[in-house]
């Protein structure tokens, strides 16, 4: 190696030595409270709604949201961008950035979603208790499945639909932190929904409540899957499907495309010892519905505008702020961990 040669690396590795510690000189963010949205609708009334003056560029993050958003209080919102990929890419990022320390942080990931008439509405808030992945399963053509079967989900391993998994990936089912959900919903249960007069309209031609009456804050769970599906028929095996899974425990009200993605990245975070899993809340909002009303045709129902992606979006911040500002407002508790009263 020539002398010029040695002299350029000598100096190359000087300027890293001089640069990679000045980049992590300055102390992490510790927000009491990070959000996360999926896409730049569910991020919006965050933005508007708060002085997030603090702007933090995280490598890893998407092209499209590079940046994470705080304030001086403790509150920190970010974007993923929409589906699996993107969100546990996304989260895995700030994760591991360095940037953050999210020792003592409280997780609120904060979206839309579809939702089932038989458990809420448009507008709706449903804060989960379990997050249900339904794209880890074998499934066959229902046009191509024995005459005596159901459908053509079938648990990984298992012969026949109704069978529990023989294996998987250890990522199916999440619980959440039970008593962090009572809690939240305890917070936000009287939180005033936005609705909106085509909500009110399109909701009317289902029969029965609660999808044809107001929105209102509930618990029940969320099923995960980057397609985004719709119909009674799918709907009811997805439901079978979260029961099987839950062993009975579990009851779908939303689906989304990227919480079980996201808690992936959060779980594995906790196991390095970044983060507390039981500090994760998760709340969905009802945009639209899973299914058609009677009369309609799934098609005609999966076109339609319901009116709900304005007061899903509002809501989403409506109840998750209440959430997150009891937080801050009253760390000195919730710093211990979720207060008893």
């Amino acid at each position: 190696m020539s002398s010029s040669s040695r002299f350029g690396l000598a100096a190359l590795a000087a300027t890293l030595v001089s640069t990679v510690p000045a980049a992590h000189a300055e102390q992490p963010i510790a927000p009491k409270v990070l959000v996360i949205t999926m896409f730049g609708g569910e991020a919006k009334p965050w933005l508007e709604g708060r002085k997030l003056d603090t702007k933090v560029k995280v490598p890893g993050l998407s092209k499209e949201y590079p940046e994470v958003a705080c304030d001086a209080a403790g509150l920190c919102v970010m974007t993923t961008a929409m589906g699996y990929a993107n969100a546990a890419s996304s989260v895995s990022a700030l994760v591991y950035s360095g940037l953050f320390d999210l020792k003592q942080s409280y997780i609120l990931i904060a979206g839309i979603a579809g939702v089932d008439p038989s458990d809420g509405t448009l507008g709706s808030a449903h804060w989960a208790r379990f997050a249900v992945d339904a794209g880890l399963r074998h499934e066959i053509d229902p046009r191509q499945i024995p005459v005596d079967w159901p459908d053509g989900v079938v648990a990984l391993g298992a012969k026949k639909p109704g069978e529990k998994p023989k294996w998987g990936s250890g990522t199916e089912v999440y619980k959440l932190n039970e008593k962090l959900a009572d809690k939240a919903l305890a917070l936000t249960s009287k939180v005033e929904l936005a609705d909106s007069d085509e909500a009110k309209a399109y909701r009317a031609v289902y029969k029965t409540a609660p999808g044809n009456a107001a929105p209102t804050v509930s618990i029940c769970d969320t099923l995960s899957t980057d397609t985004y599906w719709h119909g009674t028929k799918t709907a009811e095996s997805m439901g079978k499907w979260v029961s099987l899974l839950t062993d009975g425990a579990g009851n779908y009200c939303t689906t989304q495309m990227e919480d079980n993605a996201s808690l992936t990245a959060l779980q594995r975070g906790a196991d390095a010892g970044l983060l507390q899993f039981d500090r994760i809340a998760l709340l969905r909002t009802a945009s639209n519905f899973d299914r058609e009303p009677e009369g309609k045709t799934a098609v005609e129902s999966l076109s339609a505008n319901s009116g709900g992606f304005g007061p899903a979006t509002a809501n989403a911040y409506r109840v998750g702020s209440k959430f997150a500002d009891t937080v801050i407002t009253d760390w000195a508790e919730w710093q211990k961990g979720v207060p008893a009263k």
